[in-house]
């Protein structure tokens, strides 16, 4: 798939870049599998903003998404490959033999009429998932459980994908598509191949406007901002922050400090750390 490009004829148009959904087979959602999304536009329960930059955007409803892939040892056929407007990736739909139908990830490769299945004796092919101790080392994978039975919490954007490079002790060894080298259970589930829709970061929105679609709201940069409202504003002209780093509205670090936990309980089982 290549993102589709346009002439410039108005200024939003100059630079946008739009997915040509060359892999969308299937256009109405199964409304089985739909259900109610209300927005939040930022607040949490007791109305307090604590995500900012949010409100607005296009009406939308989440679709159903099968991440624990439970139905073992019955074959599924593909009947369509949809668009998910609450992902970057592409979701297929799939119909088992028992007239069960369930959306899952689309994996690079997937179309109409293909089967896919389950279990621990499924093939080593695109759209399936096994657990990790019978994957061979070297496989690209994606939809990686971190806990047997919960479902699918790694490698599940648009176009990434993770390999299994090794098997030790009842742990597997997996690259992730930071590069980070992190240790995960062999009894945990992954699915074969890579996550569709691998164009995706070749799209340019090209207007403000399409991040209001998204119920993205616009920010203000705090160095423009008066210092009675931002720690960064105030100043004569473009001065520097005035003091050693940047820092959120309320004087947290902020912008490259790092957040993680130095003595996370899940330390032990990252090998190598995606920054090297």
């Amino acid at each position: 798939m290549a993102a589709i490009k346009y002439k410039p004829t108005t200024p939003g148009r100059r630079n946008m870049a739009v997915p040509s959904f060359d892999e969308i087979t299937k256009f109405t959602p199964e409304k089985s599998l739909l259900t109610v999304k209300k927005k939040k536009a930022g607040r949490n329960n007791t109305g307090r903003i604590t995500v900012r930059h949010r409100g607005g955007g296009n009406r939308k409803k989440y679709r159903i998404i099968d991440f624990k892939r439970d139905v073992v040892g019955q074959k599924a056929t593909v009947i369509g490959i949809e668009y998910d407007p609450n992902r970057t990736a592409y979701i297929a739909l799939l119909q088992y033999e028992n007239g069960e139908k369930r959306y899952i990830i689309a994996p690079s490769g997937l179309t109409d009429g293909m089967t896919v299945t389950s279990g621990p004796d499924a093939d080593i092919k695109v759209g399936n998932t096994l657990p990790l101790a019978n994957i061979p080392v070297g496989t690209f994978i994606h939809n990686i459980e971190l806990y047997p039975g919960k479902g699918g919490q790694l490698v599940r954007a648009a176009g990434t994908m993770a390999q299994l490079l090794g098997k030790e002790n009842g742990m597997a060894q997996i690259r992730l598509p930071s590069g980070e080298v992190r240790l995960v259970r062999l009894d945990c589930r992954a699915t074969i191949g890579q996550v569709g829709n691998i164009e995706h970061d070749t799209v340019k929105l090209g207007k403000a406007g399409k991040t209001r679609h998204r119920g993205i709201r616009p920010t203000v940069r705090g160095s423009a901002m008066n210092p009675c409202d931002h720690p960064h504003g105030g100043g004569e002209g473009k001065s520097p922050i005035g003091m050693p780093g940047p820092v959120t509205p309320w004087g947290k670090p902020t912008l490259g400090y790092k957040t993680r936990d130095k003595k996370a309980r899940t330390n032990k089982f990252i090998i190598k750390r995606r920054n090297g």
